[in-house]
């Protein structure tokens, strides 16, 4: 038997068939989260090149997992969960719950990715907390030896908040300076933003009100509260 082969009469073995393949979870759980066109998924799954993610979605397809609408010309193609997958949608949560409060902290914060960290920060974000305005917010990522990295987030009341890769040059109301690793870890509830900021791993110069509430605009990742006192075991005070 190759090592591809799976025993067919077991329904695990079958499972695994399908979602093994490397990204398919990560690019259903983009799925679930709101993203239809390819180019959507792309950027909530940015280490996957086009043309995987192109292959993937077939396979995926020809699996009862995804269907694709429309795509004619001059239109773009939507890629929608099926009811199939959507009854894999709580399974595969908790099966990030259990890696989430199981597997040690420095392991995850290994490999960090900061467009995928502000993909998801930018869809977390809560329009009531912030100023009845445009809000601009220039996060600042230090990840040595790496480049240092810019982001923007343009928060507009009633519409869906963009993140920017380039500067789009509109007046930034609050800058966040940031070690990657030390706002991962405050995001997914590893640390806390109260700790990063008063060791210095994280600063927020500008708009003293959004500097404040930063924790009620900024909502965390919704793992972040499975393990309370994680804070502590992953700083090594527990």
């Amino acid at each position: 038997m190759s090592d591809k082969s799976y025993p067919r009469f077991c329904p695990v073995a079958m499972a695994a068939s399908l979602l093994e393949p490397r990204w398919t979870m990560l690019v259903l759980c983009e799925m679930w989260s709101g993203s239809t066109r390819f180019n959507e998924i792309q950027r909530g799954v940015p280490g996957m090149s086009p043309g995987l993610l192109s292959k993937r979605l077939k396979e995926m397809e020809a699996n009862g997992l995804v269907s694709r609408r429309g795509g004619g010309p001059g239109a773009h193609a939507e890629y929608l969960t099926t009811a199939l997958a959507d009854e894999l949608e709580p399974l595969i949560r908790g099966l990030g719950e259990w890696a989430h409060r199981n597997i040690d902290c420095d392991a995850s914060l290994q490999d960090l990715d900061a467009r995928m960290l502000m993909w998801n920060i930018r869809r977390k974000i809560d329009l009531l907390e912030l100023p009845r305005r445009k809000s601009v917010i220039q996060f600042i990522l230090n990840d040595a030896p790496n480049e240092t990295a810019n982001y923007w987030l343009v928060a507009k009341p009633g519409e869906e908040t963009d993140l920017c890769y380039a500067d789009p040059r509109h007046d930034v109301d609050l800058y966040v300076v940031a070690e990657l690793r030390a706002l991962t870890s405050a995001w997914m509830g590893h640390s806390s933003f109260e700790t990063e900021i008063g060791a210095g791993r994280i600063t927020l110069t500008g708009d003293d009100l959004m500097a404040r509430t930063l924790t009620r605009w900024m909502i965390r990742s919704s793992f972040a509260d499975l393990a309370p006192g994680r804070d502590a075991v992953c700083r090594g005070v527990i």
